[in-house]
């Protein structure tokens, strides 16, 4: 009886020890998510065109309260956010107007840019309102830019990045395909150019990718979290043309920032 009684005390003690530690544990990760200093930057797929609820306060940066580093933000609850991330932003835009509230103390930086260098919105209204072979032209000329042109700015864009926050965790994420092919689209593009775009996107992420990697960054890749809900697919988490509201087209909705975007930031940092 009394070895009984003597494991069941020591059972107790070590109990007691391990429930002592989970709870330190627990109390030291929630310390670590508070003591986060995040910036969020980037383009439109950042500031959340298309997933409405703009801040008024930011003006045609469409700053949207349902964009995923408010969602993380609102999460995770930061010491402190800063969220510059403006529609229409191109890498210099970042560098020259973004990067203000960078400093030794950031800790997390999110990004997406490339998409507008690339011409991102020339190529979707030539596809739209040109003929097959126009579009896929311009599609190669956007994929072209991607290899000779765009490292070099994103190598500008991340460097500057890390001299102004030398201690952060940088992700920069990439940006979904549009199209489900052989999708439930009846009018429209042609499936060839469907193609031609999903393609862009995946040069476009791959280019970014190896840029990222190169500068110890690290890159999420929405495509998968997308997959099933694209243009065509019958629950699209992105906008097609929208010609009472032309800069939404091909943006992500409140579903795609949440359900595609999120999960996706979540699973890098």
């Amino acid at each position: 009886m009394r070895l009984s009684r003597t494991k069941a005390y020591a059972a107790s003690l070590l109990l007691a020890a391990g429930l002592a530690l989970t709870g330190a544990g627990t109390a030291g990760a929630a310390e670590g998510a508070a003591a986060e200093s995040y910036v969020a930057l980037g383009d439109s797929y950042s500031s959340g065109v298309g997933a409405g609820s703009y801040d008024s306060g930011s003006g045609s940066c469409k700053r949207s309260t349902k964009a995923y580093p408010v969602l993380w933000a609102n999460a995770n609850s930061p010491a402190s956010f800063s969220f510059t991330a403006c529609s229409g932003a191109r890498t210099g835009d970042v560098v020259s107007s973004q990067l203000g509230p960078l400093n030794s103390g950031t800790t997390l930086v999110s990004i997406t840019v490339g998409g507008n260098d690339a011409g991102f919105a020339d190529v979707m209204t030539t596809c739209v309102l040109q003929s097959e072979s126009a579009c896929i032209a311009r599609v190669n000329e956007a994929k072209r830019y991607v290899d000779t042109t765009l490292p070099g700015k994103l190598d500008t864009t991340y460097d500057a990045i890390r001299g102004k926050a030398p201690n952060a965790q940088v992700a920069v994420l990439g940006y979904p395909r549009f199209y489900k092919l052989s999708g439930s689209c009846v009018a429209g593009l042609t499936e060839n150019e469907r193609a031609a775009i999903n393609g862009a996107a995946d040069h476009l992420n791959a280019a970014t990718a190896k840029r990222a990697a190169d500068h110890g960054f690290a890159f999420g890749n929405p495509t998968s979290a997308f997959t099933g809900h694209e243009i065509c697919s019958g629950d699209s988490w992105l906008h097609s043309v929208n010609w009472s509201n032309i800069g939404e087209s091909y943006h992500p909705t409140a579903a795609g920032q949440s359900g595609g975007y999120l999960p996706t930031f979540n699973g890098t940092v």
